[in-house]
């Protein structure tokens, strides 16, 4: 795995960076790291101009921040930000307009979780053999990794899981999907062996920034009123029309069910310091504010609405559906809610022998003793609030329920409906 060393001298800025500084140097490494990819047969034309958004969106920030602890030199890990082209970039403190470098010291806020999940990884990366250095990048690019050494294929794969964990996070932002188009057309470009080069088919999901303004919020506000008196057991979401009676549509009214279970202040006390959380969510950052209660409804649905042994989703209005139910197109999303209710089953199993064992000993019970609220800390409160995994058994089952949640998002059958299920949230 070819590592981009640079040997210049950096400066350090005290001063936070701006947003866009961030942004443009991000996108700027990206581009470059999708070409690499492509030099290294990660990836091709043909994959970046798929209509796979889903896969593409976390495939492309997690080379982007592989190939950034690849080339890091820093202790503790910065990373080098290219200069800026424009006068208008400049840099804070840089009136030479020397290379500077992303610390923790002039890191925005908003990137701080980001920053610190990718430093924890650079030691392990730039310790690997270049086999396993390329096996990793393998695996996040959804590829198997060549190596059969299990027990450092199982290390680079709580690596991968930790990088990958920023990549969906920075996927859900509005202003990295606006522009990825762009980064993948001039990876095309870059890497293109054809006279013609392809066009990447890549749409970002709908923009829920839109559905907060004040004509979309008025358009929607009697369905989101009466969406919001719901029944305690199961609130009643937006009923299956004859003609939409699929199996997609099964899942999506069952789905959008599940979002107004999470964003209810019953059955329990724990919600309303959430609902309290995701009100000021709404407002900073409406896009991930969807995003997480689309997670935890997939969460939701796992727990009560799919029976794991046998693989059977009771839908809304008691509709059963079964993968042999489901058209070929839509059975990888059925079979993934299946493995995620699985995995959910199996984490309570462990969660309550943990609680038996702790009772048992006369010992404390702490929250974070319980793996499925470790989960769902990390679908309500992002990277950041991850914990200690040993196996990172913990940070897999969150990603992979936002990236289902990312893929869902991103189909047809959901964006038809998302403007009125986003309107329901706003009217929190």
């Amino acid at each position: 795995m070819a590592c981009l060393q640079e040997g210049r001298t950096r400066t350090q800025s005290n001063t936070t960076l701006s947003d866009e500084i961030i942004q443009n140097a991000f996108h700027s490494y990206l581009k470059s790291s999708l070409t690499q990819a492509q030099a290294e047969r990660l990836i091709d034309a043909q994959m970046l101009s798929s209509a796979k958004n889903d896969t593409l969106m976390i495939i492309g920030p997690s080379l982007c921040l592989f190939f950034s602890a690849l080339r890091c030199t820093t202790d503790p890990p910065s990373i080098p930000l290219p200069r800026p082209k424009k006068a208008r970039h400049q840099m804070p403190d840089c009136s030479s307009n020397a290379p500077i470098d992303l610390s923790f010291e002039n890191c925005p806020p908003q990137f701080i979780a980001f920053l610190r999940v990718w430093a924890s990884t650079v030691p392990t990366i730039q310790s690997l053999v270049p086999q396993m250095q390329h096996d990793l990048a393998r695996i996040l690019c959804n590829m198997p990794p060549i190596s059969s050494n299990s027990r450092r294929i199982d290390i680079i794969r709580g690596v991968a899981e930790d990088i990958r964990a920023v990549a969906i996070e920075i996927s859900q932002r509005r202003s990295f999907q606006d522009r990825y188009a762009e980064d993948l057309q001039a990876a095309i470009i870059a890497g293109s062996t054809f006279s013609i080069p392809l066009k990447p088919a890549f749409k970002p999901p709908p923009d829920y920034n839109e559905a907060t303004s004040p004509a979309s919020i008025s358009n929607h506000r009697l369905s989101a009123s009466s969406s919001r008196h719901h029944s305690r057991s199961r609130p009643q979401g937006p009923l299956l029309t004859p003609e939409a009676n699929s199996s997609i549509a099964v899942i999506r009214e069952t789905l959008y069910s599940a979002m107004l279970d999470v964003i209810s202040p019953v059955p329990n006390e724990t919600n309303p310091p959430f609902l309290r959380k995701l009100r000021s969510m709404l407002k900073r950052d409406p896009p991930r504010a969807y995003y997480t209660v689309v997670a935890l409804a997939i969460l939701h649905f796992a727990r009560v609405g799919i029976i794991p042994e046998s693989g059977v989703v009771i839908g809304v209005l008691g509709t059963l559906l079964t993968l042999e139910d489901c058209p070929q197109s839509l059975r990888p999303l059925m079979s993934s809610l299946i493995d995620i209710a699985k995995t959910v089953k199996l984490f309570e199993q462990e969660d309550d022998e943990k609680m038996a064992c702790r009772l048992q000993e006369g010992g404390e019970v702490s929250y974070d003793l319980f793996r499925m609220n470790r989960v769902q800390r990390i679908l309500e409160s992002g990277i950041g609030a991850r914990g200690p995994s040993p196996t990172g058994r913990t940070l897999a089952l969150a990603n992979e329920i936002n990236m289902l949640a990312l893929h869902m998002s991103g189909l047809d059958a959901f964006r038809e409906r998302a403007g009125a299920v986003f309107a329901v949230l706003v009217g929190l």
